[in-house]
């Protein structure tokens, strides 16, 4: 068989219908000189002349007029099929799986109200993600999208932008010497014995949840590690260690228990959006843009 590229097969079509190679290539956005290089390969592959041209002239040669009564209704199905594919490639349709982590506050909700009534046709099913496995789910296409802590130092996902900026705060048990404190320095986390995460999450991530030294430098101690911030709160409500969540997390899991203190002097906890590079499509985009826009249109965003 004849390996024969489509794009000769576009180059051949249009020049047989225009008969002329500096109008051919400006309807294809090529060269003349792509053109008739083009056309010599196809040629070559055929075996034999389907074009004559003189310099007056340019006209079909019979094995040319052959070739193009047998190549159309198969050229012209096959480029309906490319365009189809590309309109429905550009289409917000069916269903999009975003994944979140361990709770679904308003920057999740929200964006999922905004780009379903912005997209009625693509409903938006909510996945959760666990903490110490942050990216699992969006690289074996369980979620098509995750919301995730920025940045996201991991090649081949791409992220959109920042939805929202907000402090940690220390979760620490009602009966630890912290408790009740308006707010508490990242220098004095070195006093506290940290719940970190567990699994494949990344070492940037693991640092995030639990640093290991504060910004001076002063090792923080472990107080092992955990899958679920579910978890990670009943060992702090038992006087296990401390924890970090971001402020809206905090306040969402606010129980008689546990007591949450800010932490001033650690960088924001921001939150965004991560998908595979490979498997974007409209809808992510989409979706992606819609978070985005809906971040900038609310006062106090949470994660």
């Amino acid at each position: 068989m004849v390996a024969v590229e489509f794009r000769e097969l576009e180059c051949f079509v249009v020049l047989s219908e225009e008969l002329h190679f500096a109008r051919t290539a400006e309807r294809l956005y090529l060269s003349p000189g792509r053109v008739s290089q083009l056309m010599r390969s196809l040629e070559t592959r055929i075996g034999g002349r389907l074009f004559q041209r003189t310099s007056r002239r340019v006209r079909l040669t019979p094995l040319g007029e052959r070739f193009l009564a047998d190549l159309r209704p198969a050229y012209d199905g096959l480029a309906s099929a490319v365009s189809r594919a590309k309109a429905a490639a550009r289409e917000v349709t069916g269903v999009l799986r975003v994944g979140f982590l361990a709770t679904p506050t308003e920057v999740v909700t929200g964006s999922v109200r905004a780009f379903e009534r912005r997209h009625p046709e693509c409903a938006v099913e909510l996945v959760e993600i666990p903490l110490s496995d942050p990216f699992s789910k969006v690289r074996a296409g369980q979620v098509d999208l995750a919301f995730t802590l920025l940045p996201v130092d991991e090649p081949d996902l791409a992220t959109g932008e920042g939805l929202n900026e907000v402090p940690y705060q220390l979760g620490v048990s009602v009966r630890h010497p912290l408790a009740g404190r308006a707010a508490v320095s990242a220098e004095e986390l070195a006093e506290v014995p940290l719940i970190g995460l567990d699994g494949p999450a990344p070492r940037a991530w693991q640092e995030r949840a639990a640093p290991s030294v504060t910004p001076y430098g002063r090792p923080i101690p472990r107080a092992g590690t955990v899958a679920t911030s579910q978890e990670g709160l009943t060992r702090v409500a038992l006087g296990r260690g401390g924890m970090l969540f971001c402020a809206p997390t905090a306040d969402h899991h606010r129980r008689p228990d546990v007591s949450f203190v800010t932490v001033t002097g650690l960088p924001p906890s921001v939150m965004g959006l991560a998908w595979v590079k490979a498997a974007e499509t409209a809808a992510i985009r989409a979706f992606a843009e819609t978070a985005a826009g809906h971040a900038l249109g609310v006062e106090s965003l949470v994660a």
